[in-house]
């Protein structure tokens, strides 16, 4: 069993390893992922494992990888970014990587764990995400988890030659109630 950090009812985070840049390149550059991810450039090992190298410094973002306790498998990744100790506050992000663990509540529970792990953990007050329009999948799961829709930022990225609106949601310390 890998090493578990922080766990939920089906799954696990654990830290991500070099090993798994192979695992996690091919997951990124995959174009359901990196239509949703706004990912314009194609990412080698390398640069994954730069990526990989640079998490765990101090101040650093939290990025951790999401494993099933069903089979010990790596099925991605969800993180806070840009984290605010004074405003208590950061950005999620989340990828789930091969397209026969979408679909599965996998993203809902990693959500949940990870607002938990802010909150609780971090002591943030709030946590904000920003999602594609046009990606119905993701705002679900970001509305099951207990992000709130505060507004849409218009044409706010380029993508396959148009312009795109943005979803800003977030979720306050207060809203959330641990399942």
């Amino acid at each position: 069993m890998n090493k578990v950090y922080y766990t939920g009812k089906h799954l696990y985070f654990r830290a991500i390893e070099s090993e798994d840049a192979p695992i996690i390149a091919a997951w990124r550059n995959d174009p359901e992922s990196w239509r949703t991810l706004g990912q314009m450039n194609p990412l080698n090992r390398i640069r994954e494992e730069e990526f990989i190298s640079a998490l765990y410094k101090p101040g650093g973002d939290i990025v951790l990888g999401i494993n099933l306790f069903d089979g010990e498998r790596f099925i991605g990744m969800c993180g806070l970014h840009r984290i605010d100790s004074i405003a208590r506050s950061a950005t999620f992000g989340i990828l789930i990587g091969g397209e026969q663990d979408r679909g599965h509540g996998h993203g809902v529970e990693a959500t949940r764990l990870m607002v938990q792990y802010g909150f609780e953990e971090l002591n943030l007050n709030r946590i904000e995400l920003c999602v594609f329009a046009d990606h119905p999948k993701g705002i679900h799961v970001y509305t099951q988890a207990g992000f709130v829709k505060e507004g849409v930022m218009r044409d706010a990225y380029f993508r396959n030659g148009e312009y795109h609106d943005a979803i800003h949601m977030a979720i306050l310390r207060k809203e959330w109630s641990p399942e």
